[in-house]
């Protein structure tokens, strides 16, 4: 009988070191986690991106336990690396971060960080990045794939392009809120400001609201301005071009044909406006009633414009679509 309850009672004790109880490394490592997710959450309250080392880096996202992702932007900030789209993709992920900080919705399943390369050069170094501005989220379990790298050439960094992205690697959904901006109306009502003023200076005559040659101008600076690809900027947000931190080297053309930098379409605009230019210029030489020295000086003012900007062209066309450099 005495056996009996031995055995029993060694058995309950088994369940209970099993199921219930338990081990010393398994609330060593619970204790750790909270700890780190603290800390984090610590840090957040404060900062909406937390600003990581090379040691908080291996601490808090390399090293385990961990079951929160990590959103990161690896950037160079300091005013001698002299990168102008890292500041601007800086601002983008700040109304990000504090979008998702300020939230109801927030919880501690993702956290937003960054790593400047004077701060953390060794974290470069571990990640074979050789680029700024990049965005790489670090998954509450396993190593990062490669979807897991952000795109950005092909998103650019508008906080909208980024909430979707994290939304599809951490279910995040997390609903951009932009401070307010009062530039564009403000300019917009001096710009109907300016027009109205005019108009009613001239309110005896109006004459030059029907004349032919000032609506056609204004619809070719127009369609210049939408064939350069302005609008694609506005609803993507690229980088106005990009700066290789190692070499300094500076891109003004993106070399795929599924984006493009800001500076490429002013190059387009400017571009596309001297070949217009130079057809403007062939077709007065021949209509015109000048005599034909000045009309043989915009003849070949006219082919010279547009065999010149027509071949640069061309090259941006080439290097984008057959993968060659330009810069």
């Amino acid at each position: 009988m005495i056996k009996m309850y031995l055995k029993v009672l060694y058995s309950l004790l088994l369940m209970l070191s099993f199921y219930g109880i338990p081990s010393t490394g398994q609330k060593k490592k619970e204790t750790l986690l909270s700890e780190k997710v603290g800390q984090l959450m610590d840090w957040t309250g404060k900062r909406a991106v937390i600003r990581m080392n090379g040691e908080k880096f291996r601490r808090f996202v390399k090293a385990p336990p961990r079951n929160y992702s990590v959103v990161i932007m690896f950037t160079a900030l300091q005013p001698q690396r002299q990168c102008g789209v890292c500041k601007q993709a800086d601002e983008e992920y700040q109304i990000l971060a504090n979008s998702w900080r300020y939230s109801s919705a927030f919880t501690n399943k993702v956290f937003f960080a960054t790593v400047d390369f004077d701060e953390g050069s060794d974290v470069f170094q571990m990640l074979n990045m050789n680029s700024a501005p990049s965005f790489i989220h670090f998954p509450a379990k396993g190593k990062p794939k490669k979807s897991d790298s952000y795109e950005l050439q092909v998103r650019g960094f508008a906080a909208e392009q980024l909430a979707r992205w994290v939304g599809d690697r951490t279910d995040v959904q997390i609903r951009v809120i932009r401070p307010p901006n009062y530039a564009g109306p403000l300019m917009l009502g001096f710009l109907l400001a300016v027009i109205g003023g005019l108009a009613y200076l001239r309110r005896n005559n109006l004459e030059f609201l029907y004349n032919k040659n000032v609506w056609a101008f204004s619809a070719l600076c127009f369609c210049l301005i939408m064939t350069s690809g302005q609008m694609w900027n506005h609803i993507r947000g690229p980088p106005y071009a990009h700066k290789n931190p190692t070499t300094g080297q500076v891109s003004y053309i993106h070399g795929s044909s599924q984006a493009q930098f800001v500076a490429e379409t002013h190059i387009v605009l400017l571009f596309n406006s001297a070949v217009t230019m130079g057809m403007v210029l062939l077709h007065e030489a021949a209509t015109s009633d000048m005599d034909i020295g000045k009309r043989k000086i915009m003849c070949v003012a006219g082919i010279g414009l547009v065999m010149l900007f027509f071949s640069w062209l061309l090259s941006i066309f080439r290097a984008k679509y057959h993968g060659y450099p330009y810069r």
